[in-house]
């Protein structure tokens, strides 16, 4: 059975301190900083809504309110937009777990994806990866000439993960920080709390026996952790401006 876009709902981890360049903006939560004319979180929903995502779960914590705030208005047309909040720092996969499980939502599917980084990826080749029932989720790669800035995804020869590598120089196909996963793959997440989805989740997955297939794309990318991406954010959305919902 075809998974369909409109069958997921996507959770957005917009709750991380942003450390690195925290400096850069005083009383902003790292996601809402101002790229062309609107947040950058805001550039990630639109997104969504146009890859055929319908409800968007934004999982907030640090300076939460100026997110709810921005969002409950809804600005975004055809995506359905709300905020869970984390009461702590829950790690990526603790976010996302959170957010799910108070939600409400039983979707056939979920999308983890990142508040401060977009990959201009096509979700329904993800999508297409969970047509075959012995799969339990995708990961987006994203194939770069040089992935030293960032861990590498370890594939085996039909497309499995098989973990995650350190930094290293060279070619590789980095992690792009978008997971498609079944509603009944999440529910055999851990139970312990804080979780990261690349240290603690995914590997336990594997060690189980669950299948994830990597989605390894040619596309633009952009994470908004570092002051040099962070300037770089205006004219990679102005580049990319057909990849939005209007």
């Amino acid at each position: 059975m075809d998974l369909k876009l409109s069958q997921v709902v996507a959770v957005v981890l917009a709750g991380g301190f942003g450390t690195r360049v925290a400096h850069l903006l005083p009383g902003i939560p790292k996601p809402m900083v101002a790229v062309a004319g609107k947040p950058f979180l805001e550039w990630v929903v639109r997104w969504l809504a146009r890859q055929g995502i319908r409800t968007a779960i934004l999982s907030t914590g640090y300076l939460a309110g100026v997110v709810e705030s921005h969002f409950r208005p809804q600005p975004v047309p055809g995506i359905a937009t709300r905020c869970i909040p984390e009461n702590r720092p829950l790690g990526t996969g603790g976010g996302f777990l959170n957010a799910a499980r108070l939600s409400g939502e039983t979707p056939e599917a979920w999308l983890a994806v990142n508040g401060d980084s977009l990959v201009f990826a096509n979700l329904a080749l993800a999508a297409a990866e969970l047509s075959n029932p012995g799969v339990a989720g995708a990961i987006i790669g994203c194939e770069m000439a040089d992935a030293s800035r960032y861990g590498t995804l370890a594939v085996g020869p039909t497309g499995e993960l098989r973990g995650f590598a350190e930094k290293r120089p060279g070619k590789g196909v980095i992690n792009a920080g978008a997971y498609l996963l079944r509603d009944s793959l999440v529910r055999q997440f851990p139970a312990t709390l804080p979780l990261s989805f690349e240290q603690e989740v995914f590997p336990q997955l594997i060690a189980q026996g669950s299948l994830l297939k990597v989605c390894a794309v040619e596309a633009p990318f952009l994470d908004i952790g570092t002051p040099e991406s962070l300037r770089q954010a205006q004219s990679f959305i102005e580049r990319n401006r057909a990849q939005f919902s209007d």
